[in-house]
């Protein structure tokens, strides 16, 4: 079983191609993976950051 890989915000924001605060204004308005707090930090899985990815190049390719 392959453990799951877990993303800091610096990781996600050069991966997404998106600034911290369109992160958090995405999170709040349902179109962006909110990912799980641990204490003051917010952090993704890497499954569910390359899923936004995938579905945002299908959108894009339509």
């Amino acid at each position: 079983m392959q453990e799951e890989k877990i993303l800091t915000l610096k990781q996600v924001v050069a991966r997404v191609d998106l600034t911290p605060a369109r992160i958090y204004m995405r999170i709040k308005a349902g179109t962006f993976p909110a990912g799980t707090k641990y204490g003051m930090a917010r952090m993704w899985t890497e499954a569910e950051i390359d899923e936004w990815l995938a579905q945002r190049n299908a959108h894009t390719a339509a």
